[in-house]
């Protein structure tokens, strides 16, 4: 391959800025943070409150019922 030593070189440049990054977010606490405002999301959105807005904001959610199909 003629340019295999830029292949490598990119991939080995990608590689060290990938795990800068990974780092930068364990040191700084990102994944904990994310876990938490994942965490209430999935609460809040299994809560009947959050039901009764779809249902609300859902204008189609009665359409099928309401057509009949020709059999």
């Amino acid at each position: 391959m003629k340019f295999a030593g830029w292949y490598l070189k990119i991939a080995a440049v990608s590689a060290v800025i990938g795990g800068c990054m990974e780092v930068f977010m364990i040191h700084t606490g990102f994944y904990d943070k994310v876990t938490v405002l994942e965490s209430e999301k999935r609460a809040w959105e299994s809560s009947a409150e959050a039901q009764a807005i779809r249902d609300a904001l859902n204008p189609w959610k009665d359409h099928d019922k309401n057509t009949k199909k020709p059999s």
